[in-house]
């Protein structure tokens, strides 16, 4: 759901209404967190770029933990509330609405760091996970859930390492890759791409002909996620990856 032009984003709450997750995979994170810490119902999550909270509360909801979720759409952390209490957790999840560069900055330390699906917001991956460390136990470990491209793959993108920067990144940054699990490849996963695609395209549409002035902002958004969707389903490979400190 990347944007390049911020004049949209007043509206993407109404562009991604028909969305709850929103790029990462609830499950997988629950079942990598399950993996790699003991004890789950004594540890705490911090999720950054929450968007609606659907993998705070699903974590908070099957590991019976504490989740913290940081989002800048004011209209995104209604939902994370209304979604903690529909699901029984709003007593383990607190959300805040706030700029997540700097809220880092003084929240103290976390047992699980998530980047879900909000790119390289921070910088590249050596300068995101330098930092993160801060945030970080001893023992914890962060997931990104993130896109690559494979080696030897001719297919650019100004956003996008290959799998080798990637890891160098983490390599540089005193951290390891310890796992990972890659986007299934198989039809259901594109015909949720093309439904997806389907719902922004029309509430592109229903913006346009409301805001007739401003339907170049809403054409080129669409187009812009047209191309990102290609992208996923032919050239970036969409995986999930735990990470920690080196020993």
């Amino acid at each position: 759901m990347d944007c390049t032009d911020y004049e949209i984003l007043p509206y993407l709450p109404y562009i991604l209404q028909d969305f709850w997750e929103m790029g990462s995979n609830p499950d997988t994170m629950v079942n990598l967190i399950k993996k790699h810490q003991t004890n789950t119902i004594n540890i705490n999550v911090l999720d950054l770029g929450c968007g609606k909270g659907a993998v705070s509360v699903n974590v908070a909801k099957q590991l019976h933990c504490e989740c913290y979720g940081i989002d800048a759409i004011p209209e995104f952390i209604n939902t994370c509330a209304s979604k903690a209490d529909e699901h029984g957790v709003g007593n383990l999840c607190r959300f805040e609405v706030g700029e997540i560069r700097e809220k880092v900055k003084n929240i103290g330390i976390f047992d699980v760091i998530i980047l879900g699906a909000i790119g390289q917001v921070f910088g590249n991956y050596f300068e995101t996970l330098t930092l993160l460390k801060n945030n970080l136990k001893g023992n914890g470990i962060i997931i990104i859930d993130d896109g690559y491209i494979e080696h030897g793959c001719a297919f650019k993108h100004i956003h996008i390492l290959s799998k080798a920067e990637l890891k160098n990144q983490i390599t540089d940054a005193g951290m390891q890759l310890i796992d990972e699990v890659v986007a299934s490849e198989d039809d259901s996963v594109s015909a949720t791409y093309d439904t997806e695609y389907a719902n922004l395209w029309k509430r592109c549409q229903e913006l346009s002909t409301k805001y007739p002035a401003k339907a170049e902002l809403f054409l080129n958004y669409i187009n812009q996620q047209r191309i990102e969707y290609d992208n996923l389903k032919n050239e970036i490979t969409c995986s999930t990856m735990v990470v920690k400190r080196s020993m």
